[in-house]
Parts: structure tokens; C-alpha cells; sequence
């Protein structure tokens, strides 16, 4: 009896001690688990937070080097199609090699112009995406990363935009957005993971997840005005949105609807400000790692206690071989976390090291070994700032390491590193602290990144900016100095100058034109020159005003205006001033005084015309005389030859061949004093006119030397003297020079009458001449100008050599009130 109360007393004792020992194991083993569980945790969310932060932003680079691609600027520019072709086709290409949902592109009013999804249904050409931050802040000048929902195709994106600049740099003209897919990075990065992972935005709202019944729900509830703000953003649509369920109990912890616990690890995603990834993992999928193999290592000591008591060392060995394996299976587990996470940390686009307590390094990823130059034996063992340069050295020394040991986070910390190669580059460095159990950072997990070409181009914006303030105040100063010149110009010049708006207000007058009109600029600016000048005058300046807008031209033209000695002409040149744009800005008038130069010239004119009209006169005379008189003396005595022939034909063959000789001569002398009368002045030209005239004039040219020549003429011409003589001299010297240098083959006379006056062409196929030369040197070109002049017409010869000549003379009927002259 004693002995079996020993023995049940030290079964007792036995099993007591058993279950104390599974207890103090389980509590072990539950602290363990939750540790490792929360260190991996904590692992996953940062790589997870890095990895979409990185995924996100990795479109930055593309999407400034897409909008500065010529075919968006030249469309934002131009709106023309061939533009908006090549606008589409760079879209494409930029959608196709990136792998993006969407690529497309806005003006300044928000308004999609060309999108790479144009050909979908959910195109978002033509759709207004004004609202959205990334517009907003993109026609600021800044690259924004942007999470939301599409309001066209209703489906999650990463947006990243950038403004298009104008090839100045100076104007944004639009931006360029790039969309990627929420749903790709839902199936690469969180399809795999048997825990729930959300990234909600600063106001809780569930954005990403692995869970999809969690979506567009809140991990907190919210108020309702900021729910409606929410709403007004349209960044998730346009609600309701339920709650998640989530909530946290007096003692901490994380529950769901249902009452289920969760452990809570969070991180920031960067790039992305108040956004975070969460990571939720079941307490009850934890304690099922320790309670699974505790239940059933209990049920199998109190089996074997009930059975027998010798058996408890055989179930403590079974339990501790059970554990040997558990703990190998989990260490297996966390050299293949480990694994993965090392090949993260190597994969990385991006500088990643770690220090210990002493500052030195203790891992490096392979980007910042291929970045900086190093290699891996190089470096580690190290002080990171041995590869700094002395000031960041120093600053870092004393000032960054010692902060980051004590607080555990620095971000932003610029460095100048010194590559293997000697170069520089500038890095922005941001640390965070792992701790041990004690509480203190004792290694650090840290990321770099090369800033070099931001910050030079920063500095050279910078100098720019500066090299633009110089130019800009000695522009200013130029500007002025021009101003006053000028301004002295203009108010002492003795030309009359005026400037007007395009509804024909004056904008500006001249001293010299106060003086001639008696009036002040004060009084004239924004009047109109009827308001202001005699009507006449006003008519005349408004006419040629109309025509410089109407003509987009400058002009010169001749004008008149009352004066105290008679009447003043000037000869005025006007001109259209233009805006940016090409549209006409106003119009400026610069007249000159020539009115002592208009007398002289008509003077000239007159004398000039006096001079040809008496050589017709004289020419007329002298062609009578010869047909009248010394006409009929040749027609006597060519009787007489004629009488002594036939009175020696019948015995003197001597004298009769000598008679019959003074007979052609006489009648050939006959010949050349009826053609000398002809050319002094044809009688055809006052008997039957102009027409008849050329036709005989022409038909003689051709007899003579032997080119074909043609003269037409169209219209009905009545005979006016004045003009009637130079259009025959005109073509009478014309044809002169043609036998005398152009070795034509082929001459054209062509006379065309209309309403308004007459037109004389001759054109010939010979070996042409310079005509700007012989311009200045041909008296007969002068010649038969002056007279086109005197005629009130004009001139024009066009020749090339070997390419012929055509001289036109254009005479009107009914002269202008004022000559306009060419520009």
C-alpha cells in the first residue's frame, strides 16, 4: 500500500511535472513563434513596401524621357493630324515596350488629346482627367506618382505624369501620363502570399490587397465628412464604401468582424507619402504552429503516463525529437525567407547596404558594388566612410552616425561618394535601425540614391537663371538707351509719321505732324482721322490704311494734303506691325515731302513731252515736204528718164541703157523717199488709226528681214493722238532692236484694249539680253520708256539671255487721283 501510494504519489508528481514542463515548453515555444513570426513579419512588409514604392516609381525615368520626344511637343504645338500620327505612334511604342495599361496625353485645359488605348472602348481620348492631382501638379512643372481609379475604364492604376515642355524649356504645353496596371502587381507580388496584405492611402481606404472582398473598403472607420472629401476626390470612384471590420480591443490587439486576432506589422510605401502596407497574419494560424504538435505530444505522454510511468523518458525523447524536427523544418524556412530576401537585396535597383555599431560594412548588394566600382572582398570589413569625400566624411562622423545609432531612422541625407575610378557622385542616403533585444540599433538596413545629375542640373539651372538675370538688365538698359533714340527720332525727324490701331484710331503722331495739322497728340490719339483731318485728307490716309490690312503688305503710295503755299505731296510708305500670333497689331505711316521734287519731275515731264511733241511736228513737216515736193520733182523726172528711153531705143543702144539706168535709179530714190516719209510719220497711222498702223508697221518688219512676225489685237481701240504715237513708237523701236541684236526667228505683237486701257506686247525668240544692264544704258529702252511715261502708262522689260525678250506697255485711260508706286 505505502509503495503504491509512492508510486501513485510519484505518478502524481510525474504527471505534474510533465505538464508543468509542457506548459513552460509551450509558453517558450509560443514566445519564439510569435518573435519569428513578427521578424518575418516585419521583413516581408518592408520588402514589400520597397518593392511597390520601386515598382511605382520605376516610371519616372520613361515618362520624363517621353515627354521630351519632339512628336508631343509638336502636337501640342501645331494640332495638326500628320503631328497627332506621330504623337499616337510614340504613345504606342512607349505602352507596347513598358508593358503599360495606358499611355496618353493632355493640354493644359485637361482634355486627353492622343492615348495609347484610343482604339478601345474605354478610350480616354477626348475624356477631361482635370480633377486629377497628377494634371494638377504636372501643368505646375512636377513629375507625380499617383495611385487611383480609373473614372473611363474603371480599373486600378499606378499613374505617373510629367510636363511637356516647349523647346525653350520654358512653357509646359500639356502633360504625359503613363498608367500601369494595380491588378499585374496584385498577380506578381501578393498572389503567393497565404497572409492578408493591403496598401490603403492616408485615409484607410483599401487599395491593393490579396484579398479581394476587401477592396475599396476602409481599415478604419471614418467620419462622414471625410468620407464625402473622399468622395469629392473621385480618387476611388464615387463611394459608398464600406468598413473593413477591423478594429483594435482594450489590450492592443487587431480584431476582425468575426472576433479573429491578428498580428499587425506596417510600412510606408516610398515615394508614396501616408501610404502603407499592411500585413495581417491570423494569431490562431500561429498558435496553430505551436499548439498542433504540443496537443499532440500531450496526448501521447498522457497516454504513455496512463500506461506506464517507465515510459516518460521514451515520450520525452519522442517529444524532443519532435521538436529537433519542428525547429529544423522552421530554420529551413527561414534560410529560404532569408534566401529570398537576399536575392531581393541583390535585385534591387537600387544602392543597399548595411553597417554595424562600428559604422563599418557588413553587406552591400550587387547594384551598389556595379554602381560605385567596387567589388564585394573590397569593401566589406570597411568604414562606409571611407568612401566618402573629407566633408561628408566629417559630417557624417559627427553628426549622422551617432544620430541614427541613437534614433534609430535618418532619411535624405545628402553624401558626395567616391566611385573606384575616382569620380564623384552625389547620393541621397536613408537608414533604418534594426534592434536587439535591448533596444539598441545594432545594424542597419540602408538605401542610396544618385543624385549627381539632378543636382547638376540644378546648378545649372541655377547659373542659367543667373546668366538670364545679366542678360535681362542689360537688355534693359539697351532697350532704354534705343528707346531714346528713337524717341529723338521720331520727334525730330521732318517726315510725317503716324501709328494706328487696326480700327483706324491714331495710337501715336509725331511732333511734325502736330505741326503740319496744327493739332496735339493728346488730343488726336483715339480719334479717328475723320475726327481729326480734312475729309479729303482723311479719306486718303484711311484708303491706304484699309489696303495695308487688307494687303498684309507694306506699301508706298503718293499723297497730298493742304498746305500754306498750295497744296503739299508726299510720298508715304506704310507698314503693318504684328503680334506674336501673326495678326496685324497696327499700322504705321512714314510720308517724306516732295512736293518740290513732284514740280521738278513734272516740269521734266512737261518739257519732255513739249520736246517729242514738236520732234512729231518736225517729223510730220519734213515727211510732207518730201512726199509733196521733192515727190513730185522724182515723179517729173522720172517722166522725163522715161521719155528719153523710148526716144533712144531706136538708134542709140548706149543712150537707152543709160536712160533705162537713170529710170531704176530714179524710181528707186522714189522707194526710199516714200519709205523715209513713212518712218518720219506714217500717213496710215493718222488716215486709218493705231490698228492699221501696226499691221502695216509689222507686215513691213517682216518684208524687210525676212523674220516672221504677227500682230494681233483684241478690244476696240479709239484713237487718242497722244497715245496713239507712243504706242507706235514703242513698238516701232522694239522691232528696230529686234533686227538690230536679236537675231530672232519669230516676233509677236499683240495689242489688247480693255475699260481701262491698253496693253502692247512684244515678244520675241532671240538671244535676249540683261535686262538691269542695258537699263541704264540703251538710249532706245529710255527712250521708249519716257514716252510710255509721258503717255501716263508704264514700262516693263523682262529678258534672259537665250531666253528672248517681252517688253509690255501698259497705258491707262483714266489716271488715279494720287500714283501708287510698287514696294
Amino acid at each position: 500500500m505505502k509503495l503504491k501510494r509512492i508510486l501513485l504519489t510519484l505518478s502524481f508528481l510525474a504527471f505534474v511535472s510533465a505538464l508543468l514542463s509542457c506548459w513552460f515548453y509551450y509558453l517558450s515555444l509560443k514566445r519564439s513563434t510569435l518573435k519569428d513570426a513578427n521578424y518575418q513579419a516585419e521583413v516581408r512588409v518592408e520588402m514589400l513596401s520597397r518593392h511597390l514604392g520601386s515598382y511605382f516609381s520605376e516610371n519616372i525615368k520613361p515618362v520624363k524621357a517621353l515627354s521630351r520626344m519632339p512628336p508631343l511637343r509638336n502636337y501640342l504645338e501645331s494640332r495638326t493630324r500628320s503631328h497627332l500620327m506621330e504623337a499616337n505612334q510614340v504613345l504606342d511604342n512607349y505602352a507596347d515596350a513598358l508593358g503599360l495599361e495606358a499611355a496618353y496625353l493632355m493640354d493644359l485645359s485637361g482634355i486627353t488629346l492622343a492615348s495609347s488605348n484610343r482604339k478601345t472602348p474605354e478610350s480616354f481620348v477626348g475624356k477631361d482627367f482635370s480633377f486629377r492631382p497628377y494634371f494638377k501638379r504636372g501643368v505646375e512643372g512636377q513629375a507625380v506618382n499617383y495611385l487611383a481609379l480609373g473614372v473611363t475604364s474603371m480599373r486600378r492604376g499606378a499613374y505617373c505624369s510629367h510636363p511637356v515642355y516647349s523647346e525653350d524649356g520654358y512653357r509646359i504645353l500639356g502633360v504625359v501620363v503613363l498608367k500601369v496596371s494595380i491588378e499585374q502587381v496584385e498577380r506578381d507580388r501578393l498572389s503567393g502570399l497565404h497572409e492578408a496584405v493591403f496598401v490603403i492611402d492616408p485615409h484607410g481606404m483599401i487599395f491593393i490587397s490579396n484579398r479581394s472582398s476587401y477592396l475599396y473598403t476602409l481599415f478604419n472607420a471614418l467620419p462622414s465628412d471625410s468620407v464625402e472629401g473622399l468622395a469629392a476626390s473621385r480618387q476611388f470612384g464615387e463611394g459608398p464604401w464600406g468598413w473593413s471590420g477591423f478594429q483594435f480591443n482594450q489590450k492592443g490587439e487587431l480584431l476582425d468582424v468575426f472576433g479573429y486576432r491578428y498580428l499587425l506589422n506596417r510600412a510606408s510605401v516610398p515615394g508614396f507619402k501616408g501610404w502603407e502596407v499592411l500585413h495581417l497574419r491570423s494569431l490562431s494560424d500561429i498558435s496553430e504552429l505551436v499548439f498542433a504538435p504540443l496537443i499532440r505530444t500531450t496526448t501521447w505522454v498522457v497516454v504513455m503516463l496512463s500506461a506506464c510511468i517507465g515510459a516518460l523518458i521514451v515520450v520525452l525523447y519522442r517529444m524532443a525529437s519532435l521538436e529537433i524536427r519542428r525547429r529544423v523544418m522552421a530554420e529551413g524556412a527561414l534560410r529560404d525567407s532569408e534566401k529570398r530576401y537576399r536575392s531581393i537585396y541583390h535585385h534591387t535597383p537600387a544602392m543597399l547596404h548595411s553597417i554595424n555599431r562600428e559604422g563599418k560594412l557588413i553587406t552591400v548588394s550587387d547594384f551598389w558594388l556595379e554602381w560605385t566600382g567596387y567589388s564585394r572582398p573590397e569593401v566589406i570589413g570597411r568604414p562606409l566612410t571611407d568612401f566618402f569625400t573629407e566633408a561628408s566624411r566629417e559630417r557624417a562622423e559627427t553628426q549622422v552616425l551617432p544620430t541614427f545609432f541613437r534614433e534609430g531612422v535618418v532619411r535624405n541625407i545628402p553624401y558626395q561618394f567616391v566611385r573606384r575610378d575616382g569620380s564623384l557622385i552625389d547620393i541621397l542616403t536613408s537608414g533604418y535601425g534594426l534592434r536587439n533585444e535591448a533596444g539598441e540599433v545594432e545594424r542597419s538596413i540602408a538605401v542610396s540614391v544618385d543624385v549627381t545629375d539632378r543636382n547638376r542640373a540644378r546648378r545649372a539651372l541655377e547659373a542659367a537663371k543667373e546668366k538670364l538675370s545679366h542678360y535681362s538688365r542689360e537688355l534693359e538698359v539697351l532697350v532704354r538707351k534705343r528707346t531714346k533714340e528713337i524717341t529723338a527720332i521720331f520727334e525730330h525727324t521732318p517726315a510725317l509719321i503716324y501709328v494706328k490701331n487696326p480700327d483706324g484710331t491714331f495710337r501715336l503722331v509725331n511732333t511734325f505732324f502736330e505741326k503740319i495739322f496744327s493739332v496735339t497728340a493728346s488730343k488726336v490719339v483715339g480719334l479717328s482721322a475723320h475726327e481729326v483731318l480734312p475729309r479729303r485728307v482723311a479719306d486718303q490716309f484711311t484708303t491706304h490704311d484699309q489696303r495695308v490690312i487688307e494687303e498684309n503688305r507694306v506699301i508706298q503710295v503718293t499723297e497730298w494734303t493742304p498746305g500754306a503755299k498750295g497744296r503739299l505731296t508726299w510720298l508715304s510708305t506704310k507698314f503693318p506691325f504684328y503680334h506674336e500670333d501673326g495678326s496685324i497689331s497696327g499700322i504705321c505711316s512714314v510720308s517724306t515731302d516732295v512736293t518740290e521734287l513732284q514740280q521738278t519731275q513734272d516740269q521734266l515731264r512737261s518739257l519732255s513731252g513739249s520736246i517729242m511733241a514738236s520732234q512729231e511736228r518736225e517729223r510730220a513737216s519734213m515727211a510732207r515736204e518730201l512726199h509733196d515736193e521733192l515727190g513730185q520733182v522724182l515723179t517729173v523726172l522720172r517722166m522725163d528718164a522715161v521719155w528719153l528711153e523710148r526716144r533712144l531705143s531706136s538708134g542709140d543702144a548706149e543712150g537707152t541703157t543709160r536712160a533705162a539706168s537713170m529710170r531704176q535709179l530714179v524710181d528707186k530714190t522714189i522707194e526710199d523717199v516714200r519709205s523715209m516719209a513713212y518712218r518720219l510719220r506714217p500717213v496710215i497711222l493718222d488716215d486709218l488709226g493705231l490698228v492699221a498702223a501696226l499691221e502695216s508697221l509689222v507686215a513691213d518688219f517682216e518684208a524687210h528681214t525676212g523674220v516672221a512676225s504677227v500682230c494681233r489685237h483684241t478690244g476696240a481701240y479709239e484713237e487718242r493722238e497722244g497715245v496713239s504715237t507712243a504706242v507706235y513708237r514703242i513698238v516701232q523701236e522694239a522691232l528696230t532692236n529686234v533686227a538690230r541684236h536679236a537675231q530672232a526667228c519669230r516676233v509677236d505683237v499683240t495689242l489688247h484694249t480693255g475699260e481701262s486701257g491698253l496693253t502692247v506686247t512684244i515678244v520675241d525668240n532671240g538671244a535676249g539680253f540683261d535686262a538691269e544692264e542695258k537699263r541704264h544704258t540703251g538710249f532706245g529702252l529710255t527712250g521708249m520708256t519716257e514716252r510710255a511715261a509721258l503717255a501716263g502708262g508704264s514700262l516693263s522689260i523682262s529678258s534672259e539671255l537665250d531666253k528672248g525678250t517681252t517688253i509690255t506697255c501698259t497705258i491707262p485711260f483714266l489716271s488715279p487721283l494720287n500714283g501708287e508706286r510698287p514696294v
